[in-house]
């Protein structure tokens, strides 16, 4: 039986441009980057070539790519690395957005617990980021100020760069912005120079969500932040790689790989965006015209062209079972999809972010994501449809 896989938000298939300049690296470019020799000097050089690649990509300078093992290490390093190590007393040292990855959200509740001002903000009427109230918490005490820019569990895209307007007039010199780019890379246009022009801030990317390599990712700095010295602790010591800032024998193959799937991403943005709309307007067409819709299966946040989401996430509420009974179905049908965030599904929690949209818990557990590629068709949306007709009469016949 086929597979069709529609969970995209996990993780892709590394595409051959991709393994290819990996092999490459693994063959020619094997030595360490911090030995004198000529291997090593080849390898450092490659390694910086990948470091511009990055940079270019989304609108930084090749100085502020940290490379980290992921968008989990990305967001540990801002979290950890950019906050103060005791509370100023004057307001909310941290501001963290409602519907943030576990990689943001647990640091973010350990620092409360080290006696941190830590706040979260909130969601409007229309399920985008409260632009109002965050701006009534900025102040030039805050620290840090961490908010996905596309959420990974329902697609929407937040208005980042209003909430950049906000840090800047309202915060301090030092106030940092930091941006969780996981789900918004290669599905939307970065340019950090004009997203922080003149502020503090910083990107997090990973590479297995572009079709790259799954252990690499980047923590990238504004050229504000750098001018500023705003550069964050490092949570790994000793080595001296990446200027200390995260130390440790550099992934050559993985980062050259990542590189190239960064490049690959941001030059794909307008065709992937056209294949996943496609997609996504054939899975809620298909889902309309299914007896699912009688049963009260609906799309949580609907497709709107208006800006507001990215169409390569959307979250199902479905009827009757939680979603792991759905899902198990689905598999027995080759059809793979997920319940949330994939790093949430393991903990088997209920979704902060899916709680924060303002489901109730039981229906916070009976959710399906679905989550397409560049390489999803339309046909293989109506097909999940179909499968998930079947699924629901099986249960009904339980």
């Amino acid at each position: 039986m086929t597979i069709l896989y529609l969970d995209h938000a996990a993780t892709t298939r590394v595409s051959d441009p991709v393994r290819a300049a990996m092999a490459a690296a693994l063959d020619a470019d094997f030595g360490n980057p911090s030995s004198r020799h000529p291997l090593g000097a080849a390898a450092g050089e490659a390694l910086e070539a990948a470091r511009r690649t990055v940079a270019r990509a989304v609108g930084a300078d090749a100085a502020g790519v940290v490379f980290t093992s992921g968008g989990t290490e990305a967001n540990n390093l801002a979290l950890f690395g950019l906050t103060p190590k005791a509370a100023s007393g004057r307001g909310a040292d941290v501001l963290v957005g409602p519907t943030e990855h576990p990689s943001v959200r647990v640091p973010a509740e350990d620092l409360a617990g080290i006696g941190l001002d830590v706040r979260t903000l909130a969601l409007d009427a229309s399920g985008g980021l409260d632009l109002v109230a965050a701006a009534d918490a900025i102040d030039t005490s805050t620290a840090l100020v961490a908010q996905m820019l596309v959420n990974n569990e329902f697609g929407t895209h937040y208005d980042v760069a209003r909430l950049a307007r906000a840090v800047r007039a309202r915060g301090g010199e030092a106030t940092h912005l930091h941006v969780d780019a996981v789900q918004a890379l290669g599905k939307l246009p970065l340019d950090m120079g004009s997203l922080f022009d003149g502020l503090c801030g910083s990107l997090a990317l990973s590479g297995h969500k572009v079709h790259g390599p799954k252990g690499v990712g980047a923590l990238v700095l504004s050229r504000a932040a750098l001018a500023k010295g705003r550069l964050p602790r490092p949570m790994i010591r000793g080595g001296g790689q990446q200027s200390d800032l995260r130390p440790g024998t550099e992934n050559v193959p993985g980062i050259l790989g990542f590189a190239r799937a960064v490049e690959l991403a941001a030059e794909g943005v307008a065709g992937a965006r056209a294949a996943t709309l496609a997609a996504r307007i054939a899975f809620e067409e298909a889902l309309a015209a299914s007896p699912l819709a009688a049963l009260g299966a609906r799309v949580l946040v609907p497709w709107s062209d208006d800006g507001r989401q990215a169409p390569h996430v959307l979250s199902l509420l479905v009827p009757g079972a939680p979603s792991e009974v759905w899902l198990h179905h689905l598999e027995e049908r080759s059809v793979y999809a997920s319940a949330g965030s994939a790093c949430q599904a393991k903990k088997k929690d209920l979704s902060p972010a899916l709680l924060a949209l303002g489901l109730h818990a039981d229906e916070a557990r009976r959710v399906l994501r679905f989550s397409f590629s560049a390489e999803t068709t339309p046909a293989e949306c109506r097909a999940a449809i179909d499968a998930l007709a079947a699924v629901a009469q099986s249960l009904a016949h339980l």
